[in-house]
């Protein structure tokens, strides 16, 4: 037998059923789905110091368990001391299995580990049904070894959904147990 995440099998065997009945489908196939889930970390220090990109990405890598990428600078900003082609940042795209996996260890592990934690925000939708979460400390992830950590980063994951609206895809990533805010505190 093969080996299948957890909230995979839930999403086939609870959450398609769930949203088809409540947003009236027709078909399980109209049933939003989460496509991809991308993580991005912006390093403004890495313009004077190239080391902290291979700790950024080592760090990513451990916490997608997938080989993270540098990002680099499209053009050259003055202000910033920014030359075309440095390196800024570290992104990793996670789909399928390795997907699933990480959004179970975020929603079960990782967001309980945040501190004073009330809840994820509901405004980080952008009107096509995708989500973005801001996090701004790297070392709520249990895979990160806090000794290690040479500066607190933050970093950005995007939900990438399928759905039209953007309460569909607030109802699919309920579903899967992100804990949005609720009441008048939002």
């Amino acid at each position: 037998m093969s080996y299948a995440p957890r909230l995979k099998g839930k999403y086939k065997n609870e959450i398609v059923s769930t949203l088809k009945n409540r947003f009236q489908y027709k078909s399980i196939m109209q049933v939003p789905k989460i496509k991809k889930i991308c993580l991005n970390q912006g390093i403004g220090d890495a313009v004077s110091d190239k080391k902290i990109v291979d700790a950024c990405v080592a760090e990513m890598t451990t916490i997608a368990g997938q080989k993270a990428v540098a990002t680099y600078a499209k053009k050259d900003i003055s202000n910033f001391k920014v030359r075309k082609g440095v390196p800024i940042g570290v992104r990793v795209t996670l789909r399928d299995e390795r997907m699933y996996e990480f959004l179970d260890r975020l929603v079960s592990v990782a967001l309980p580990r945040i501190r004073d934690f009330r809840g994820i925000n509901n405004k980080g939708f952008d009107g096509k049904g995708n989500y973005t979460l801001g996090i701004t400390e790297q070392i709520i992830f249990p895979e990160i070894n806090i000794d290690k950590v040479s500066k607190i980063r933050g970093m950005d994951i995007t939900f990438v959904t399928s759905a039209k609206t953007d309460n569909e895809a607030m109802e699919l990533l309920k579903e899967f147990g992100l804990p949005f805010r609720t009441g008048s505190n939002n």
